[in-house]
């Protein structure tokens, strides 16, 4: 028997999943900032009831942590694929892997690593998100200083700093790039940002 109740605009419950709960609150949190949005808010932006997000999550903080966990998650998996791990080669080679794949997570998770970039430490989720950013942060920093005792990178340049500066480079894209149909490439997009950094830090051969 057909449901009376419902009429063309009622949400149906199986219209939607978790993932796609995230992907909208991601947006609604980019758009509004996480602390400008309500629950309300998120419930009209995915045009359901507050009691249906009830029904995945507690609330609007789990929301944030599942979805800065997601880019986390990808961030910190670069670190453990075959080519970033110790024995796969000359660490700058490493970092330059990291490098490139960080811009392409960056690329394929585009508004999760950008709400991730925009935390700013006021709950406990954001302090929990900095920690690990700070973490991923000090990996790379370490493999970088082994590069450049290795005589590959140039050692006038401060480990820390380099690595702030190449994050810095990278973490910019999320406030410009859009990907769109014919554009460039996550790929070329990689071995560009790959191409500026080590052009400036490798070591000059005598």
């Amino acid at each position: 028997m057909a449901d009376r109740t419902r009429t063309p605009d009622t949400p149906r419950r199986d219209a939607y999943t978790a993932d796609s709960l995230l992907a909208v609150t991601v947006q609604v949190f980019i758009e509004r900032g996480y602390d400008g949005t309500s629950m309300e808010d998120l419930a009209r932006a995915a045009g359901i009831s507050k009691s249906s997000i009830y029904h995945h999550v507690r609330g609007k903080e789990e929301l944030l942590r599942r979805a800065v966990g997601r880019a986390l998650d990808h961030l910190f998996a670069i670190l453990d694929e075959p080519a970033a791990l110790p024995g796969a080669g000359p660490a700058v080679a490493r970092l330059e892997h990291v490098v490139r794949r960080t811009t392409e997570v960056l690329v394929e998770q585009l508004p999760y690593v950008t709400l991730l970039l925009r935390v700013r430490g006021n709950t406990g989720t954001e302090q929990w998100a900095l920690a690990r950013r700070r973490e991923f942060d000090h990996r790379v920093a370490l493999l970088l200083a082994e590069a450049a005792d290795e005589g590959d990178l140039r050692a006038d340049v401060d480990p820390r700093l380099a690595t702030r500066l190449l994050f810095g480079m990278i973490n910019s894209l999320a406030e410009w790039y859009r990907p769109e149909p014919g554009g460039l490439p996550a790929r070329a997009l990689a071995d560009t940002v790959a191409r500026m950094a080590f052009d400036g830090l490798r070591a000059r051969q005598s």
